[in-house]
């Protein structure tokens, strides 16, 4: 009897194990998503500013294959990243080093602290203004807006990195006798390195989301133009493509510096366990 039940219920288990599975769920609540959102569209509920799932991807092969304003997607893509790498070279450049003698040194500490405080909670945007009036309208303004939202993070990671460091773990190497260098070669660094790959990846992310921001400084290319442009002639499926492809390529980034991480840190998770 129980063999009979349990090849009756097999098929059931089945599909339950199938629904078990994360990837299969990402793909069904995307399914939903779209499905909810063009039975919003097609029912009227958002009136006439929210445009088919399908019109929006009709828009992005449309972007793809034409040029707007002398670019197609790609190569409005391309100059998005290159702003965005550039800004984000230069926040580790400069961003590192002060969050980590800001989390060696206490003078560093109680000199640079309190004027990094007062600007980490000013956002990008902010700084629209000062960036034309400094720079003008060309690429050096566009870069320093997204400098200004990718060095934050990484200025505190690096400072929490190095400041959280396990002291047992310090205790541990001193009983071996370790002297200062093997003990900031051996547990400091390797120690903080998680925390300071944990805030590149959100510069990273952030940088690519202040995009928009910068491109508004007079900018003839890039994504955010492609999202200014459809503002502009009313084109709310171009909007949502370049939201898309900002969103898109964040996430890729993200995925790329994690796999890097993996790499670099390969006893993150024992650090973490």
């Amino acid at each position: 009897m129980d063999k009979m039940n349990s090849k009756a219920l097999k098929p059931y288990l089945s599909v339950l194990d199938i629904f078990q599975n994360k990837n299969v769920l990402s793909i069904i609540s995307m399914i939903i998503f779209l499905l909810l959102w063009d039975f919003i569209v097609v029912r009227g509920i958002a009136g006439s500013y929210l445009p088919r799932p399908i019109e929006v991807f009709d828009r992005f092969l449309y972007i793809l294959k034409n040029p707007l304003a002398g670019k197609t997607l790609v190569g409005h893509l391309l100059i998005s990243l290159k702003r965005v790498f550039i800004a984000f070279i230069i926040a580790v450049i400069f961003g590192i080093p002060i969050g980590v003698l800001m989390g060696f040194n206490q003078y560093a500490r109680a000199i640079m602290k309190p004027v990094f405080d007062l600007f980490k909670p000013m956002p990008p945007i902010a700084w629209i203004s000062l960036a034309i009036l400094w720079f003008g309208i060309g690429e050096t303004s566009k870069v320093f807006i997204i400098f200004i939202g990718s060095f934050v993070p990484i200025v505190v990671n690096s400072y929490n990195g190095i400041r959280l460091v396990e002291p047992e773990l310090y205790d541990a190497i001193r009983i071996l006798g370790a002297d200062y260098w093997q003990e900031h070669l051996e547990v400091t660094f390797p120690g903080s390195f998680p925390a300071i790959f944990a805030g590149m990846q959100i510069s990273l992310s952030i940088g690519w989301t202040c995009v928009l921001a910068a491109e508004l400084v007079g900018a003839r290319e890039g994504i955010g133009f492609i999202i200014v442009m459809g503002m502009n002639v009313g084109n709310v499926a171009q909007i949502i493509v370049g939201m898309l492809v900002i969103a898109a390529v964040a996430f890729l980034l993200s995925v790329g510096l994690n796999y890097l991480e993996r790499k670099v840190c390969p006893w993150k998770k024992q650090i973490e366990t």
